[in-house]
This record gives C-alpha cells, sequence and structure tokens, in this order.
C-alpha cells in the first residue's frame, strides 16, 4: 500500500478547555498510545493529585507543565486516521505561551479549536481563531468539549456551535465548510467512537472529521525557491549548499542564481539521504552541487531560483503582523528588531504603522496609530536594514511569514501582504 499524505494539525483555544486531554484521546483511541503507556500517565496523574490529566500528560512531557498542570512548549504526537497521517502540534493555550503556538501555527495545515460547552467563548477562544488566521491557516474544525459536564444537552451544543459560527466569521473563516463535532475527550465521546450519549448528532466522529481535511498541494508549478540552511565545500564536488525547496522543482542542470547576492551557477548534482537525485520537489531537504559559485558568494538565508525567474530582493514591505508579547510598545519609525523570516535572520525598520485592528473582529481599529504593543494586530510597512529574499503570502506562503525576536523572545509574528522590489 502506498504510503498515507502527511498532514501537521495544530489544536489551539483556550486554557483549560481540554486541548491536551482531547490529543491525548485522540492518541489512545487510534492506538498511537498504548494501554500501558496510559497506565503509567494515569498512576502518575493520580500521585499528584491531578486524576483526570492523564491524557493531558501525554503531550505535557516536561516535569514542571505536569506540576502545574499547564501545557508549556509545543510537543509533537503522530497518529494515523483511515486517510492521513498526522503529526499533532499541541498549542498551548495559556497566554505566555502565545510565542510557542506562533512557531507551531506556522508549519501547520489545520487547526482544530477546542471549546468548551461548559465555559463557552472566552477571549483566548477568539484570539487563537484570529491568530490561526493571521498566520495562514485556512482549514479548522471546532471541537465542543466537555459535553459531559452538560449531560449531552442538544441545545447548549447548538448555541454555542451558533455563537461561534458569528464569531468565526467575523475573523474571516469561511463557515459553511467547517465541521462541528460535540465530543467529551474525557469520556471518549465521539472521539474515535460514535456514542449513543448524542443520538442527535448524526455528523462524523473528531477523528473521521480530520479526513475531510485536504493536503495542500505541493506547489511544484510554482518558481523555484529554496532558502540556504547551510554551504558546505566539499572535496571533489566544490560549492555544495544545503536546503529545503519550498516551491518548484530543483533539476539537475538547471541554471540558477543565488539571491540578494546575485551569484549564478550550474547544478551538478542533487542529493538527498545519501542517494542522487535528477531532481527535488517541495519538502525534499537537499544538497547539491552548483558550479560556478564559490562558497564566499552564498550562505545562510540566500534564496536559490532559477535565473528564468530570479527570487524577489525587496527594499521595504507591508505586513500584518500580531504583537505578541512586547514589554513596553513599538512605535513607527525607529523599532528595529530582528525578523526571522525562512531560513534569513535579517535587522529591519518598522518605518510606519498603518493601521490597527480589531483581533476579535478583523475589522480597523484605528488609523496610523502612534505605536502598538501587546495584543494588538496591526498593518505595518518594513524597510530591512540590507537587501533581503522576501515573497507576497499569497504568492510564496513559504516566504511570507515571519517572527520577530527582541531581548530574547518572540515578539510578533506576522505575514507578508505587498512587497516594493529593490531596483536592479
Amino acid at each position: 500500500m502506498a504510503a498515507k499524505e502527511h498532514l501537521n494539525m495544530i489544536f489551539i483555544g483556550h486554557v483549560d478547555h481540554g486541548k491536551s486531554t482531547t490529543v491525548g484521546r485522540i492518541l489512545y483511541d487510534t492506538g498511537a498510545l498504548s494501554e500501558q503507556e496510559l497506565r503509567k500517565l494515569k498512576e502518575e496523574a493520580e500521585s499528584l493529585g491531578k486524576a483526570t490529566f492523564e491524557f493531558a500528560f501525554t503531550m505535557d512531557t516536561l516535569k514542571e507543565e505536569r506540576e502545574r498542570g499547564v501545557t508549556i512548549d509545543i510537543s509533537h504526537k503522530d497518529f494515523q486516521t483511515a486517510k492521513y497521517y498526522f503529526t499533532i502540534i499541541d498549542a498551548p493555550g495559556h497566554k505566555d505561551f502565545v510565542k510557542n503556538m506562533i512557531t507551531g501555527a506556522s508549519q501547520a495545515d489545520a487547526a482544530v479549536l477546542v471549546c468548551s460547552v461548559k465555559e463557552g467563548i472566552q477571549p483566548q477562544t477568539k484570539e487563537h481563531a484570529f491568530l490561526a488566521k493571521v498566520l495562514g491557516i485556512q482549514q479548522l474544525i471546532i471541537a465542543v468539549n466537555k459535553m459531559d459536564a452538560v449531560n449531552y444537552d442538544r441545545v447548549k451544543y447548538e448555541d454555542l456551535k451558533a455563537q461561534l459560527t458569528t464569531v468565526l466569521k467575523n475573523v474571516g473563516f469561511k463557515m459553511d465548510t467547517v465541521p462541528f463535532v460535540p465530543i467529551s475527550a474525557y469520556d471518549g465521546v465521539n472521539i474515535a467512537k460514535k456514542s449513543d450519549k448524542t443520538p442527535w448528532y448524526t455528523g462524523p466522529t473528531l477523528v473521521e472529521a480530520f479526513d475531510t481535511f485536504t493536503v495542500p498541494k505541493k506547489p511544484t508549478d510554482k518558481p523555484l525557491r529554496l532558502p540556504i540552511q547551510d554551504v558546505f565545500t566539499i572535496t571533489g564536488h566544490g560549492t555544495v549548499p544545503v536546503g529545503r525547496v519550498e516551491t518548484g522543482i530543483l533539476k539537475v542542470g538547471d541554471s540558477v542564481v543565488f539571491m540578494p547576492s546575485g551569484a549564478k551557477g550550474e547544478v551538478k548534482s542533487i542529493e538527498m539521504h545519501h542517494q542522487q537525485l535528477t531532481q527535488a520537489v517541495p519538502g525534499d531537504n537537499v544538497g547539491f552541487n552548483v558550479k560556478g559559485v564559490d562558497k564566499k558568494d552564498v550562505r545562510r538565508g540566500e534564496v536559490v531560483g532559477t535565473t528564468a525567474n530570479p527570487p524577489t530582493v525587496v527594499q521595504e514591505f507591508t505586513a500584518q503582523i500580531v504583537v505578541l508579547d512586547h514589554p513596553t510598545a513599538i512605535p513607527k519609525g525607529s523599532y528595529t528588531p530582528v525578523f526571522h523570516i525562512h531560513t534569513a535572520q535579517i535587522a529591519c525598520t518598522i518605518i510606519d504603522i498603518l493601521e490597527k485592528k480589531d483581533p476579535k473582529t478583523g475589522g480597523t481599529l484605528q488609523k496610523s496609530p502612534d505605536f502598538i504593543k501587546t495584543g494588538d494586530v496591526a498593518i505595518v510597512k518594513v524597510k530591512p536594514t540590507r537587501p533581503i529574499v522576501i515573497e507576497k503570502f499569497s504568492e510564496f506562503p513559504q516566504l511570507g511569514r515571519f517572527a520577530i525576536r527582541d531581548m530574547g523572545q518572540t515578539v510578533a509574528a506576522g505575514i507578508v501582504l505587498d512587497v516594493v522590489k529593490k531596483a536592479a
């Protein structure tokens, strides 16, 4: 049988709405977590006086998290459905940990929003949904959790479903394709198995709903874009850059150009996992030998394209950003933090703040504010301190999203809306 296609999925939602428990239950019910592993976790949970946390413990492997009962970092777990092979990126719900969610969301193909029917919509329910949208996640499933706590009351479920539909529509999700599933993660209701506790619900279980996701098409039809991670000089092979193909196809014999340096060469060979390839496609991490390019000409952060369609070098760009965690405020005109975009790290100045948006609706809150602070979503104009390859998110999502770091932490994240090309 052919290998199943792979998807990255992130779980989002307010703290304590049951994300980790849902994830643990999915892993257990799909056989990715053994009875023995579960029993061990259960004993540990009981010894810490957190008897209902054993599922959550499957994800919260850090000791500190177990003692606090809070998800801090992102952990990765794999499981399979009838159709796909999934990696779950568990995103923390706690306010301080939103920055970890960003690193998660930027790799996710789809999101599962967990919302408790008992607690209803909370601030982070909206915030996470908006962040997922801002960071380019298009596919969503809603798990209405803790149905056991309201005795599987259909009216309460329908009520929350209607409220969530309004909120998510406002944020910009197309709701006609979004499945809602009433679940009890703790009782294992409608996770992998249908339950007689919800006779009124005729839709798919949560695990079945995952198979309604579509795998993002490999962007082989787009022009080649390959950000460089490293460059080696190998005896007998000359210069060997290493990186992952993000879009397009890299072929032996291609005339390629490295931007922003402008170094040009011919691809002599391509290697992946010690195997020679004639071509590499999106997702492939490869080393390739380039004739006519010297190691001193190229470095990490450069992007390879064909000479016929070189990567875009920008002098400035417009972006939509979310300020995640800034100790004071970000003023316009002078603030120059480090932007992490594909494999490049570069200091850029936020030269203008065009508007502040409402994170609950996506509407304009304020035109041309003087500064933005933690929690704000804004459209900004950015000027890199040196030439850099950046593409519009709408054209090359892989090269159009970024994190902004300052003072040792991620202060903001965003996507590129538009670019001003550097004059040749």
